[in-house]
């Protein structure tokens, strides 16, 4: 492994997903095949080492300090599942060290509990390959009578979790009691410690582990049968001091990756911020400052936006900006929204009075937002204000029995599009089927779900869903496409401003969040003229396209940085 090698292309390969910690997999993987550090043939084998494992194992035994069991048997050819250097052998962990799980009073006595007198380690306690110098709980004098019946674990010894999060390894730095989940180890020889602390998580990982309530765990049988490459104890001591050069390597790499992004993530919070703000006047310095942190953004595209979180960062700053009239230029000569809000009132009035459809009560706008200025021919409004119709969908049963009538539910409005897969259908009557029937260019929103961040979630209904009917979880917004554009009316439901209206009146609610018509009529946003409503969702098409360009780009980065680094790997391991 050259140090050389990594730093000189780590820009490239971090960007491979888990680079460094893929780097810390593979210098254990390198140091338990024997391919870490040479080999010295003037070592003492390992054949040797573990005769006098052997020999030790029973004078501990006969001296009492540890209990006789049973040896696990010998390792035969099947088991072995990689070749090692000569030299090597390979053993099984319970001939190389004792081991005992610990115990967990009754939290039914308080008096076993946080007296302060001895430390008592849980798994939570325990920062991989660290020292435990504190633990959040304490156990008493009268636990250490009663339950455990022993000294405390002494610093230094190396504890292990076993269960549920398998071979999380740290050491006492602190006389402690620990739980049944975690094993302290012995080693029968002293100096197999450090060897043993860095190579046997992986191994207990691969161990035979049985189902439990809660996740996997091993049991003693598969604790005592591990199976473990053992070297020289000479060449032990080499390869913990390589590891540790490797991985102090690898802590300075990850520092460094950890200080590049967030760098970069302040570049990308602060820029973001001063463009999602509430939209300023359309005019005078504030307006200018404005466009101008816009279109810095938008300028740096590529350099801003480097993890998947950005790529969602920046899709929501561009609904942001559209819907504040920064997006796209205004044209003097639009027709102003405010005529095409007149013609959509009387189209609602005639019709409700030819239909005898009750009146949506105009909602009150939010009297701060009546305040601001607005670009010029913008209007506020509410979503009631320039809908034909809103209602909700049916109640049917439905099923896959495609004699019926096809019914769009919550699952077929997904990531801001109708989809129809997964279509069921539902035995609607032809009066039912023909007032839910769908028409092109109508919103269906999500009224009811058990995500307050489904809630309010829009598709426009495409040529291929026309005519379908809906479920009761969505409600048809009906629009007059002549007069205002339905991606645009998409593309406001998704701005920052919208979903607060949305999610804050819902977020304390207990159950299943719900929005019902009023309060989706009461959404109050920013009408610009049709003319640049049109402009606004061609603008925002081509931006959400090269926002997927940036998303397939960033992909390939990884993937051309996971190759690079397989290569590296490759190399340090030829």
């Amino acid at each position: 492994m050259n140090p050389q090698r990594l730093l000189q292309h780590f820009d490239r390969i971090a960007e491979a997903p888990d680079a460094v910690a893929r780097l810390r997999r593979f210098i254990l993987d390198l140091a338990v095949r024997g391919k870490l550090v040479e080999q010295d043939p003037n070592d003492e084998p390992a054949s040797e080492l573990l005769m006098r494992i052997a020999a030790e194992k029973a004078r501990l035994v006969k001296a009492g300090e540890i209990r006789e069991k049973p040896w696990p048997s010998a390792v035969v050819g099947e088991e072995i599942p990689f070749a090692i250097p000569t030299g090597w052998r390979w053993s099984k962990f319970a001939n190389l060290a004792d081991f005992s799980a610990g115990r967990t009073p009754s939290r039914n006595d308080p008096s076993f509990w946080n007296s302060g007198e001895h430390a008592w380690v849980s798994i939570a306690d325990m920062d991989d390959g660290q020292v435990v110098i504190d633990t959040k709980e304490t156990v008493s004098d009268k636990a250490r009578e009663r339950v455990f019946r022993t000294k405390p674990q002494l610093p230094g010894t190396v504890l292990m979790s076993f269960k549920l999060t398998i071979g999380k390894i740290a050491r006492l730095g602190i006389p402690a009691f620990h739980n049944e989940a975690i094993i302290s180890i012995r080693p029968f020889l002293g100096d197999l410690d450090g060897y043993l602390f860095k190579v046997l998580p992986g191994f207990a990982r691969q161990g035979d582990t049985k189902g439990a309530i809660k996740g996997a765990t091993l049991n003693r049988d598969s604790i005592s049968n591990i199976l473990l490459p053992l070297p020289p104890l000479a060449e032990q001591h080499r390869i913990v001091a390589k590891v540790d050069e490797l991985m102090a390597l690898c802590d300075r790499l990850e520092a460094a990756q950890t200080k590049r992004e967030q760098r970069r993530d302040r570049l990308v919070a602060a820029s973001l911020s001063r463009i999602n703000q509430p939209a300023p006047s359309a005019e005078g310095e504030t307006a200018t400052a404005f466009r101008d942190h816009a279109r810095f953004h938008l300028d740096h595209l590529p350099r801003l936006t480097t993890r998947p979180e950005h790529i969602k960062s920046l899709r929501q700053t561009i609904l942001n900006l559209a819907v504040h009239g920064c997006l796209v230029p205004q044209h003097p000569n639009d027709e102003p929204a405010a005529e095409q809000l007149r013609r959509i009132s009387e189209q609602r009035d005639k019709s409700s009075k030819r239909h005898k459809m009750r009146q949506m009560e105009k909602p009150h706008l939010w009297p701060d937002k009546e305040a601001q200025q607005l670009p010029t021919g913008w209007s506020w409004m509410n979503l009631g204000e320039v809908a034909l119709s809103m209602r909700y969908g049916t109640s049917v049963k439905c099923n896959y029995d495609d004699s019926g009538v096809p019914v769009l539910r919550i699952p077929n409005v997904s990531s801001g599009k109708i989809t129809l897969e997964d279509l069921k259908y539902g035995p609607l009557k032809s009066t039912d089927a023909s007032e839910l029937s769908l028409n092109v260019g109508d919103l269906l929103l999500i009224r009811s779900n058990g995500s307050i961040h489904i809630v309010g979630r829009a598709a426009v209904v495409t040529a291929d869903a026309a005519e379908m009917s809906f479920a009761g979880y969505l409600v048809r917004l009906r629009l007059n496409n002549r007069e205002i554009s339905p991606n645009y009316v998409w593309t406001v439901l998704n701005s920052t401003e919208i979903r607060g209206q949305i999610e804050e009146p819902i977020r304390s609610a207990v159950g299943l969040k719900n929005v019902n018509l009023t309060e989706f009529g009461a959404l109050s946003f920013r009408l610009p003229p049709l003319a640049e409503q049109h402009r606004i969702v061609a603008k925002v098409d081509k931006l959400m396209d090269i926002c997927d360009q940036l998303e397939a780009q960033l992909t390939i980065t990884q993937t051309d940085s996971r190759r690079l680094l397989d290569g590296l790997l490759h190399e340090a391991l030829a």
